[in-house]
């Protein structure tokens, strides 16, 4: 059968759709061409018309009037001038013009130079993500590079900022030596001298490299808002931690995500150890420490170095004592000890008898030792005990006893911190320029990205027990007696430094019963203490057994060592709350001092700082720093 012809109007419709569509193409084409100039000025009205709206809603509403005033006044005077509405309308339609004539040009994919940058990391890759026996490889000289990056972002330089790696399954992601390898790799073919953070996923087989901005500088020290315990070690990235604080830095208010270090008996990690280069920080992290622990405890400071930087903190309420000689700093670490000891005894028996543990247990001390190594050195050229021997007891009790430990040495010195300091400090921190190698010795593991060769004072890590490493930035705290200090700094730091204590709120030594090397028990009895030891005051030798503590005694400086202005405050009845007394200084040889009555208090004040000791060790009278 012969096929009959389709109707003419079904073989010529889709010719004619056809030519109706090119010619409605071109009519639009035409008609875009023709009315360019109006699109233009359109498009510029409506930046203008946006940019007046942004200025309007940021002005301020007091200003906002004299604004339209003047506006006004300048509408008249166009208004009033020959040819001036027509001349305004002629600026105006130039303005629009200027401003819409060039359109956003949206970028689809990388340009010549950024495709080069990535086909050169692809070719790098391929030894580290490639077998022989692959039969199907994602990596291999030559091949497409799209496959393997999904996501690519670069900066003004054309140096990558994020790059998203597809790797084979069969890579052992699983070997910090392999991965290593490949964060070297891409470290160096990305561009040194910035801090790249690599994010693992092994399970569904992605790395992630982003470069990290710099952290703030501009955060000086501060009353951050805490709660007593909580101390402010610095500040980090947003994304890795859940808390933030408010601060004021340079340029206004703001929230900053805070470090935060958790001291007190329920602390995992109630001591903490910060190691650096000179020059890193680590003595502003320990001024900025004291700081926020004085309101709230007291604070004792041994100085191995030397240098003088905790001066403005000499002779503040609170700071027991800021020793910098070898005596004074082995005499106070001494006094630390016995505190500790009696703080544990007075809140054993407390507990055991069904009450609060007393209030001058509960005050926290705060133990800050700068560069121990110093004096260890110094201790053994001179025949004398490691002052490192005696943290012993604060180190281990020091949580239940309300004592924290913070110490800070150089990298150099870290040989010298003995077993008992690198066991008990569990908080771990690492300032300054380091390498990848020295930052996991201290902190126990590699840190997460590339440490960089230069970096501003306070810059590092830190990691709090089996916590994940952070980057920290501490709070600007610098010595304010400083003459190299900023003026800004200076003043943020003295106004927060307590006031200073006066010849007033002390007493003469002798007033409490110190007498002379050799001397016999009429100095004690005369103010009311018998020479028979802890059992004149009502103690028996037992009840220290009992408690798992050996009987001790405490040996005192002579009086004719002790000057006026090393006074205690008194033993008798003061309405005032008095500070805590900070270590003496032991010599060999000398009398021992029994306890001191209690003083009676009002209610609701702390507890006078000589009071009854049921412990092995009394507590003695400051004195002042050598030299």
């Amino acid at each position: 059968m012969a096929r009959r012809p389709l109707p003419r109007i079904l073989s010529s419709g889709s010719a004619q759709i056809a030519r109706s569509r090119e010619i409605a193409r071109t009519a639009a084409d035409s008609a875009t061409d023709v009315l360019q100039p109006l699109i233009t000025v359109s498009r510029g009205l409506r930046k203008l018309a946006a940019t007046a709206r942004a200025k309007w809603a940021a002005t301020p509403k007091e200003r906002r009037g004299p604004t339209l005033l003047l506006v006004a006044a300048c509408v008249l005077v166009v208004a009033l001038v020959p040819y001036g509405p027509l001349l305004a309308l002629v600026t105006l339609m130039g303005a629009a013009a200027w401003k819409g004539r060039e359109r956003p040009v949206v970028k689809t994919g990388p340009d010549d130079t950024e495709i080069a940058r990535l086909k050169g990391l692809y070719e790098a890759l391929v030894p580290y993500f490639s077998v022989p026996d692959d039969p199907a490889p994602l990596f291999t000289h030559g091949g497409d590079w799209s496959g393997a990056f999904g996501e690519y972002a670069f900066d003004e330089d054309g140096r990558p900022t994020r790059l998203r790696i597809a790797y084979p399954p069969y890579f052992t992601d699983g070997e910090p030596a392999a991965r290593t390898r490949v964060e070297q790799l891409l470290h160096a073919k990305s561009g040194r001298g910035r801090e790249y953070h690599f994010d693992w996923d092994q399970e569904g087989n992605r790395l992630v490299m982003s470069v990290l901005s710099a952290l703030p500088t501009t955060i000086a020290a501060q009353r951050f808002v805490t709660v007593p315990g909580e101390t402010v070690l610095g500040f980090t990235d947003e994304d890795a931690v859940q808390r933030t604080v408010p601060v004021v830095a340079a340029d206004g208010t703001e929230d900053a995500p805070a470090v935060v270090w958790r001291t007190g008996p329920r602390s995992a990690e109630p001591h903490l150890l910060a190691v650096g280069q000179p020059g890193s920080g680590t003595t502003s992290l320990l001024r900025s420490i004291a700081l926020q622990a004085l309101p709230h405890g007291d604070v004792l400071i041994v100085e191995g170095g030397g240098t003088g930087e905790y001066a403005c903190l000499t002779g503040r309420d609170g700071v027991l004592a800021v020793e910098c000689g070898l005596s004074g700093a082995l005499a106070s670490l001494e006094w630390a000890a016995h505190e500790t000891e009696r703080r544990l005894i007075a809140a054993n028996r407390a507990r055991q008898a069904g009450h609060p543990a007393p209030e001058d247990t509960r005050r926290p001390l705060w133990i800050l030792l700068d560069r121990p190594g110093v004096l260890g050195h110094l201790a053994a050229a001179d025949g004398r005990p490691d002052p490192q021997e005696l943290l012993q007891v604060p180190l281990r009790h020091g949580r239940a006893a309300q004592v924290t430990v913070v110490v800070a040495e150089q990298f150099d010195s870290t040989d010298t911190l003995s077993e008992t300091v690198r066991s008990h400090t569990r908080a771990r921190i690492v300032l300054g320029p380091a390498s990848a190698e020295q930052i996991e010795a201290v902190l126990g593991v590699a840190p997460h990205t590339t440490p960089t060769p230069h970096v501003p004072a306070g810059r590092g890590y830190a990691r709090l027990g089996t916590g994940p490493v952070l980057r920290l930035q501490v709070p600007a705290t610098p010595d304010p007696y400083d003459d190299a200090t900023s003026e800004t700094h200076r003043q943020a730091v003295l106004a927060l430094l307590p006031e200073r204590r006066t010849a007033a709120d002390t007493v003469p030594v002798e007033t409490v019963g110190f007498e002379p090397a050799g001397s016999d028990s009429a100095g004690f009895e005369s103010v009311g203490f018998e020479s028979a030891g802890l059992e004149s005051a009502g103690l028996e030798s037992a009840g220290l057994e009992s408690a798992g503590f050996e009987t001790t005694t405490l040996k005192t400086v002579p009086v004719s060592a002790v000057t006026a202005a090393e006074a205690v405050p008194a033993s008798t009845p003061d309405p005032a709350p008095a500070p805590t007394p900070a270590p003496p200084r032991h010599e060999p040889d000398v009398a021992p001092l029994t306890p001191v009555a209690p003083v009676a208090r009002h209610e609701g004040e702390p507890a006078p700082r000589l009071t009854a000791d049921p412990g092995p060790a009394p507590r003695h009278a400051p004195v002042a720093a050598e030299g």
